[in-house]
């Protein structure tokens, strides 16, 4: 078959692409024309289609002037095949679509959301730096002296955006441990750890120095569940590397154990520092009455025998150990009074019985002998024993003191007391009661008067801090070691001494006589207690003291003034005063108000509370409303129906008022610990609005009520 055959037979296909050519200038996509044989066709169906045909040599142009307009002008009847050609091919523009969305103004935001984050992604793409080549070290010195100003977000930003995006150099092993250091101290444990297997990826090898930080960021993580799991796991890592650990290395795993997991498990850390020859300190000790003080019921027991076991070594206490054991007695209980007795009232000669009796003669005078040389793995296990030591142990282990073997002598029982409203009662063989009360303290390494039996009841930090020695016992045995208290010393002193006494008062005068600058956390505190006791007037009394040493009062200062206001003329006028001093008032003080009208059910006042938050625009969180949701419910005994009472009527109207005063009241957010430390883009802070947190708020309310 030949060419002009076969473009012949496919006539409207060919029609419809040649009609808009022009048959004298045909060209090929090469710029040269096209084929005779082509031309001729396309000539010869064009004269053949026009009804005149004119010799060649008279109309010359008219024969080009006629082709031209007969194309631009098609007959009908090439018209009608063009359309017969065309039909069914205009679906051919859509046949790669097979979906159709529906779009809503939804969709539209979305898309816009996503086009502008990509943009700014386009944004925060990492150029390339034009400043000046700085080394690693000099990121090591600049993140430094950054996390020592507290700016810990900028030192990673530094670090992360511009050290390894933009200027991409090698990071050191001294980068990240001195990162991970300042997570450590902040407590940002996802952050430290990421930055260890950041480390790990890149071949660099951690030191002493990183693992130190590993586990001192655990210890100071917010979470103690999930970081006792990350410092289990890393130390089991280290274990089976075969690890040595040096001693501030394992300092901060004792630091964890203190205060993420409990004292047997400090105690297996202790033990394990004894077995890896390292010199014990008094720091060791420290972090070991740490985790005596994780223990609420006995960790006062706990702490005194640790500090008497330090003592025995020869160890000089630091002015953190003495905050330490005050910081027992404010928060921790004795225990059980009959193994408490056993075991700080006896002799260390006593002592002795209750260890094993495996080893022989030699081998307990030998155990004996190295007390006052250094810690041995036999004194870690004999202190063990005597701090979880059962009263089943004690009966049957500790013999008869020798005077209570004597049958014809009676055993009286005589209270003594070291200071005002607060006793230890002790069993005395004596008939009259001597003075060694006034003079003796726990923290002393020598034998406790042999008249002393057993201890009383002794449940209030007073009442603990008396077994100290009280005040002056206290600070003098602080003195015996060429201690000085600081203020914060004198903060937990005021805590413990008992509210009202003699001795409470006179913290102003050692405050003086040790020449310590006092804060507004010293006098705070000297407040909270006047309120407590029901002692407004004595708790303002301290302000012109605050006045006069140039202390400025905190928000803190008007709330445990709060606590005293028990009336609403007193409470209303805090809240002016502190509106004259232009100060605005806290979630804390109006829930501290709150707590004294629903004392006394007083809904007018609670009303004036609810009024004035209000009109300060203070956030509401989810104690003030456990409190006011306590106050809108009916008593569970009372019947409408069956008489008048004016308690019904007060309570209406303050279910009415809370009602709306909820709808107009924003919610209080908790921040994350970690936000601080989390530097977002310009463009992707999110603002939360008014109507959103009350409509969190109501969404809660309908939650709690259902």
């Amino acid at each position: 078959m030949r060419f002009p055959q076969l473009f012949s037979r496919f006539r409207p296909v060919g029609l419809s692409a040649l009609q808009h050519l022009d048959p004298l200038r045909v060209k090929w996509a090469g710029g040269r024309e096209g084929p005779t044989w082509l031309r001729a066709a396309w000539l010869t169906r064009a004269c053949s289609s026009s009804p005149l045909q004119l010799p060649i040599g008279q109309g010359n142009q008219k024969n080009a002037s006629s082709l031209s307009s007969d194309l631009s002008q098609p007959s009908p009847t090439a018209t009608q095949e063009e359309e017969e050609g065309s039909f069914g091919t205009l679906s051919s523009k859509y046949s790669s679509r097979r979906m159709f969305r529906k779009s809503t103004a939804q969709l539209y935001n979305l898309r816009l959301r996503e086009q502008s984050a990509e943009d700014e992604e386009r944004e925060l793409e990492p150029k390339s730096w034009r400043g000046r080549k700085n080394t690693p070290y000099w990121y090591f010195l600049q993140c430094k002296h950054l996390i020592r100003e507290g700016k810990l977000a900028e030192a990673l930003d530094l670090f992360e955006r511009q050290m390894l995006k933009e200027e991409r150099l090698q990071p050191l092993e001294c980068n990240y441990t001195v990162l991970i250091g300042g997570c450590g101290r902040a407590g940002y444990l996802k952050k430290a750890f990421r930055l260890y297997n950041d480390m790990k990826k890149r071949d660099l090898e951690p030191t002493d120095a990183t693992y130190t930080a590993l586990f001192n960021v655990c210890a100071e993580s917010p979470w103690k569940d999930s970081a006792l799991q990350s410092a289990l796991k890393l130390r089991q890592q280290l274990q089976a590397r075969n690890f040595q650990l040096n001693l501030k290395t394992y300092h901060a795993l004792l630091k964890m154990a203190a205060l993420c997991a409990d004292l047997r498990m400090c105690l297996d850390v202790f033990k394990e520092i004894v077995q890896k020859g390292h010199a014990v300190t008094e720091e060791t000790f420290s972090y070991l009455l740490m985790g005596c003080i994780q223990d609420k019921k006995t960790g006062f027991r706990y702490t005194l025998q640790v500090w008497r076991q330090m003592l025995s070594l020869g160890l000089q206490p630091s002015q953190h150990g003495y905050n330490l054991l005050l910081g027992a007695a404010r928060d921790c209980g004795l225990g059980d009074p009959e193994v408490a007795s056993a075991l700080l009232l006896r002799p260390r000669e006593e002592m002795v019985l209750l260890q094993p009796r495996a080893g022989g003669f030699r081998t307990r005078k030998r155990a004996q002998a190295q007390v006052g040389d250094g810690m041995s793995i036999r004194h870690v296990e004999a202190l063990e024993r005597q701090l979880f030591l059962e009263p089943s142990q004690v009966v049957e282990g500790l013999p008869e003191p020798r005077e209570a073997r004597a049958p014809s002598k009676a055993q009286p029982e005589v209270d003594t007391k070291t200071e005002p409203d607060h006793m230890v009662t002790l069993t005395s063989l004596a008939s009259e009661p001597s003075r060694w009360g006034l003079e003796a303290n726990l923290l002393t390494l020598g034998a406790v008067p042999p008249a002393v039996v057993s201890f009383g009841t002794v449940t209030t930090p007073a009442d603990r801090l008396a077994l100290m020695g009280g005040l002056e016992g206290f600070l003098g045995k602080m003195a015996e070691h060429g201690l000085k208290p600081n203020i914060k010393t004198l903060t937990l002193l005021a805590e413990v001494v008992e509210p009202g006494s003699p001795a409470e008062s006179s913290l102003l005068t050692v405050l003086d006589t040790h020449q310590v600058e006092a804060d507004v956390t010293f006098f705070n505190t000297l407040m909270r207690k006047k309120s407590k006791l029901g002692d407004l007037e004595g708790a303002k009394a301290l302000l012109p003291l605050l006045a006069r040493r140039g202390i400025i009062p905190n928000l803190q200062t008007f709330c445990n003034l709060a606590i005293g206001c028990r009336r609403p003329r007193d409470g209303l006028q805090l809240l002016a005063d502190m509106k004259k001093s232009q100060m605005t008032p806290n979630t804390h003080i109006y829930s501290t108000l709150i707590n004294a009208a629903l004392k006394k059910l007083d809904y007018t006042y609670l009303i004036d509370i609810l009024k004035d938050m209000r009109q300060n625009r203070v956030p509401v969180n989810e104690v003030v409303i456990r409190q006011l949701e306590f106050a809108a419910q009916y008593p569970p005994t009372f019947d409408r129906y069956k008489e008048k009472n004016t308690y019904l009527e007060k309570i209406d109207g303050f279910r009415a008022y809370y009602k709306q005063w909820l709808k107009s009241m924003p919610a209080e957010e908790t921040p994350h610990p970690w936000q601080k430390f989390r530097i977002r883009p310009m463009g992707d802070q999110e603002s939360t609005t008014e109507a959103d947190m009350d409509r969190s708020l109501g969404g809660w309310l309908s939650s709690k009520r259902q």
